[in-house]
């Protein structure tokens, strides 16, 4: 946690010279690529924190897996890193980078909670309810819960709206907890 203030700092540096360049959304894809390889892969993440490994060989397979897929400012950030030492941050500048740019372009992070995994016909239909209660676009992230029986539970900030199954079972029986008459004697 002592490097996240340092990580905001690299990811806004970087927004705003994205942004100076009308690059910002082609950045924010770059960090979310980046983001998804460090999660999938235990041994790169591994590797972009060891101690052992010396920076220049993790610049070199930054180099190798990057060069071709991602912005130029993007690949700045990575001799940026490398020349601060720092290279080991790059998954929480990546995480803040998406957080920032996300509050500049009001786009919300909407949770949804599904007993089984949503389609994208139902996705749509979810994206655009959110914007027409809210206003604003929506990040979707599907979690899948299948304690929850059936429906959907849904969160977009503060806001959430339960329309899960297990809800109504729920309320159900406080209905009939508090129904039951017991006759004193």
């Amino acid at each position: 946690m002592k490097d996240a203030r340092a990580a905001l700092r690299y990811a806004k540096a970087i927004l705003n010279l994205a942004k100076d360049t009308k690059e910002e959304s082609a950045v924010y894809e770059d960090m979310q690529f980046i983001a998804a390889t460090i999660s999938e892969s235990a041994d790169f993440e591994i590797m972009l924190k060891s101690p052992v490994i010396k920076l220049s060989q993790k610049i070199k397979v930054l180099n190798t897996l990057f060069t071709d897929k991602v912005n130029p400012i993007t690949l700045g950030l990575f001799h940026l890193l490398q020349e601060n030492k720092r290279i080991e941050m790059l998954a929480s500048i990546t995480k803040q980078y998406a957080i920032i740019y996300d509050f500049l372009k009001h786009i919300q992070v909407a949770k949804v909670t599904t007993a089984i995994p949503l389609t994208e016909d139902v996705e749509a239909l979810v994206l655009a309810k959110i914007v027409s209660l809210t206003g604003n676009k929506a990040n979707l992230e599907n979690v899948v819960n299948p304690a929850i029986l059936g429906g959907f539970i849904l969160r977009v900030g503060d806001i959430q709206y339960d329309a899960s199954i297990s809800n109504y079972l729920n309320q159900l029986r406080k209905e009939f907890d508090n129904s039951l008459y017991i006759p004193k004697i």
